[in-house]
């Protein structure tokens, strides 16, 4: 099996809700998943929790990867995510991470930190609300 990419995960998780969430979440990150977002664990349920939080709060967004690595198992990325809520207002992220695959090139660590580039301050923890 290839790896998967952040872009990849994104658009199944986020950007395309018709999605069942539980076989997006399973296409792209294993069973023992981690994630950090700005200094906070989540184990694969508190992640998947995440994810379905802002299903009921984004309407549409995209990804852009300004810089990816890939080392074997380890990859590394900045990449932006642009969005726009349901109530019509939009939120930019610039996001810094740092990942894991496991053997079968699903994500099994990811850790990140996140830069609101723009949105209200309501937003600024976007990457880890529930």
């Amino acid at each position: 099996m290839s790896n998967t990419n952040i872009v990849a995960a994104l658009n199944d998780l986020l950007f395309t809700p018709e999605a069942d969430l539980q076989a997006a979440v399973d296409r792209h990150f294993a069973p023992d998943y981690r994630q950090r977002t700005n200094g906070t664990w989540d184990e694969r349920d508190g992640f998947t929790a995440h994810i379905a939080h802002l299903r009921t709060v984004v309407a549409e967004g995209g990804v852009e990867v300004h810089e990816e690595l890939t080392d074997g198992r380890l990859y590394s990325d900045r990449h932006t995510v642009a969005v726009v809520k349901k109530d019509g207002s939009t939120v930019r992220t610039e996001v810094y991470l740092f990942g894991e695959f496991a053997a079968d090139g699903r994500f099994r660590r990811i850790e990140e930190t996140t830069l609101m580039l723009s949105g209200s301050e309501e937003d600024r923890n976007l990457g880890s609300a529930r």
